[in-house]
């Protein structure tokens, strides 16, 4: 069975209670460590994890690193229903982040964890982040590792993304390619190189493949609900 280490939800702080869930449950591998900073210390994801270990969905057991939880068969028949939830989601529910509550440090831990380490370069440098409204945050990127961190910890800043957090979100989300983001204000500063492999990074978020509906779509169950009012 796959072993999981519990972490961030993606960025909208309306469904982070169910996409904790769906996290835990739809993701192989990777995830950040129990406690991690943007869940206040790590209060509502031991609640999120205690009521799924009573559920029978994960059972807890102790790695060298601290909790680690394992997803047991209940748990692994409910993957399918996460996923499709995720997919639904996706597909049928508005996609505006500018008009979204929206939350910096989840997003960046979600990053964090989905990092393509074959992509970084060679030698470990710091990707500087400055969104509008909210503190600097700095991603340290190594061959091996991914780590947040509140200053530069001593390495190289080659790449600085700035913008709203709205245009990073829809970017990540996958409601917009990389370069529609930056029409919409995301900017990436540094080295060609860098800023132009900067998207390659990074793996999005996991239903980020999932376009939304078509209005066509939208329309015929509607005028089958009219027809039977007025039949």
């Amino acid at each position: 069975m796959p072993r999981v280490k519990i972490g961030p939800a993606p960025p909208d702080r309306k469904t982070r209670n169910v996409e904790i869930v769906a996290c835990a449950i739809s993701t192989s591998a990777r995830f950040g460590r129990v406690g991690t900073p943007c869940f206040g210390g790590g209060h509502v994801l031991s609640e999120r994890l205690q009521a799924l270990v009573f559920a029978g969905a994960i059972v807890r057991t102790d790695g060298p690193h601290g909790p680690e939880y394992e997803l047991t068969e209940a748990g692994q028949e409910l993957a399918s229903l996460v996923g499709a939830l995720g997919t639904w989601g996706q597909r049928w529910l508005a996609r505006e982040p500018a008009n979204e509550d929206l939350d910096l440090e989840p997003l960046l831990v979600d990053m964090q964890r989905r990092v393509r380490f074959t992509a970084l370069p060679k030698e470990p440098f710091v990707v500087r982040f400055e969104v509008r409204g909210y503190h600097k945050r700095f991603m340290l990127l190594k061959k091996t590792e991914a780590s947040l961190c509140h200053q530069n910890p001593g390495f190289p800043e080659p790449v600085c993304v700035r913008g709203p957090l709205a245009a990073l979100v829809a970017w990540w989300r996958g409601d917009m390619s990389f370069l529609e983001a930056q029409r919409m204000g995301l900017g990436i500063d540094g080295p060609k190189a860098f800023t132009r492999a900067f998207p390659k990074w990074f793996d999005l978020y996991p239903f980020a493949h999932i376009g939304p509906a078509g209005r066509k779509t939208n329309k015929s169950p509607a005028r089958a609900l009219t027809a039977m009012g007025t039949s």
